[in-house]
C-alpha cells in the first residue's frame, strides 16, 4: 500500500519503506508513529497522508 502527502506529493510505499527515516522496506503504515512528519516537506504529519489507489 502507498500513502501520499497532499502538500508535496511525497509517497510512502510500504514495500520500499523510508530507510533514511529508520523504516526498512516492508514497514507497514500502521507501524509508523502518529507524530511522524513528511520527510519531503516536513509540513504535514502522518494523519494528513492519503491512501494512493492502486491501478487495477
Amino acid at each position: 500500500m502507498k500513502y501520499r502527502c497532499p502538500n508535496c506529493d511525497h509517497v510512502y510505499d510500504e514495500a520500499v519503506g523510508e530507510p533514511h527515516e529508520g523504516f526498512p522496506a516492508g514497514t507497514l503504515w500502521q507501524q509508523i508513529p502518529d507524530d511522524w512528519a513528511c520527510p519531503g516537506c516536513a509540513v504535514r504529519d502522518k494523519v494528513d497522508f492519503e491512501p494512493v489507489a492502486e491501478a487495477a
